[in-house]
């Protein structure tokens, strides 16, 4: 032991990070128990997903450091007098940015930009985190491309855009006046700040990292294959900041990683199969089991296994949307905030941070599932 590094303070220092990993230990467990039962593969892990997330991990990193993002954060407090509006306009401009750019990347994006705006105004950014994180999960469900259960669905079912568009608009819309209405929840503290003007230092270093930020983002969309774009990010930080390579949440990326192990495991166990085939065939069971199951598994994988068994588009569209809400891991987007939250703050904040969460969350599912289910049946 003593050979391979691992003493007891070694062994004692990974004990205690794991325990602030449990989102993580939990996904590890649940792959490995699967694993007993069906044999996993490697096609199971969506690498394009990992790779985008380490890409954009990496450069909001280097534009924090190059004080861009304070520079913004700055912009955003002159111009706004009290925290409720600082939280709306981060809720706003992450709602119509992960119609965009995905759910994941518009809080990877914006979710730090909050803290740090919150932080200069020496305000709590829990509950516009929390409501940054309905806002993505909400938006993106709007488009196609605004997350990767719609784009599967959409192709999935051979869908027009007035079919896809008929069931996600009044949803998205809803979904837009039921945030604005919980933020009035975030207290209206008006801001007296000496803000000093922040200057950008290495202009040329900032230019750079945007370019390859844009080269991220048109990877996002396929315009540039992400393989290529993860060589220019490799590229430009080794030869900038080859420190930064250090600084990525590796936990968050094997946690994605093990959940996808997974859903690949408990959707190929044949007799979960032969269950679903029946069960989905009862009237509103499509509905209903988009949303269960989203809560057990996550959205995106839902839609997989769900779509593979009914016809019933229109109601595995808006489950799989609406599950996105509820736990944690419904939407694996959500936690992305929840991971960059926990790393700004002390480990006391992880359970007041996941007791609001839920509140706001299945409060959300409950309003959601309701008034949808009325709709899909008018």
């Amino acid at each position: 032991m003593e050979g391979l590094g691992l003493n007891s303070q070694n062994v004692y220092r990974i004990i205690e990070k794991l325990k602030m990993e449990k989102v993580f230990c939990i996904s590890l467990i649940l792959s490995i128990f699967t694993s007993f039962f069906v044999k996993p593969q490697i096609s199971y892990i969506n690498f394009k997903v990992i790779v985008l997330l380490f890409n954009l991990m990496i450069i909001i990193s280097a534009l924090e450091k190059l004080k861009f993002m304070d520079k913004i954060a700055v912009t955003v407090l002159l111009k706004c007098k009290n925290t409720r509006r600082i939280s709306i306009v981060f809720i706003i401009i992450t709602f119509f940015a992960s119609m965009l750019v995905t759910n994941d990347v518009a809080l990877l994006t914006f979710v730090p930009l909050a803290m740090l705006t919150f932080k200069k105004a020496k305000f709590d950014p829990m509950k516009t985190i929390i409501l940054q994180t309905l806002a993505a999960n909400i938006g993106s469900s709007l488009t196609p491309m605004g997350n990767p259960q719609n784009l599967f669905l959409f192709t999935y079912y051979n869908l027009s855009s007035f079919q896809f568009f008929s069931i996600t608009i009044p949803f998205v819309a809803s979904g837009v006046l039921w945030l604005i209405l919980l933020n009035k929840r975030v207290p209206k503290k008006r801001l007296r700040l000496s803000l000093e003007t922040v200057n950008l230092e290495d202009k040329k270093r900032t230019s750079i990292y945007l370019i390859i930020f844009a080269i991220v983002i048109f990877s996002v969309f396929g315009i540039i294959n992400y393989k290529y774009a993860f060589l220019v990010v490799i590229i430009g930080v080794l030869f900038m900041d080859k420190y930064l390579i250090k600084q990525v949440d590796y936990f968050l990326l094997a946690t994605f990683i093990c959940f996808f192990i997974f859903i690949g495991n408990i959707s190929n166990i044949k007799s979960i199969q032969v269950y679903l085939h029946s069960f989905l065939q009862m009237k509103d069971m499509p509905y209903f089991s988009s949303i269960v199951f989203s809560q057990l598994i996550s959205n995106v994988p839902c839609s997989v296994l769900v779509s593979g068994f009914t016809e019933n588009w229109k109601q595995v569209l808006l489950g799989v949307n609406i599950g996105g809400m509820g736990t944690l891991i419904a939407s694996l987007a959500s936690l992305i905030s929840y991971k960059i939250f926990i790393n700004e703050n002390e480990d006391k904040k992880n359970k007041l941070y996941l007791s609001k969460f839920n509140i706001y969350s299945f409060a959300s599912l409950f309003l959601f599932t309701i008034a949808n289910y009325l709709y899909i049946h008018l």
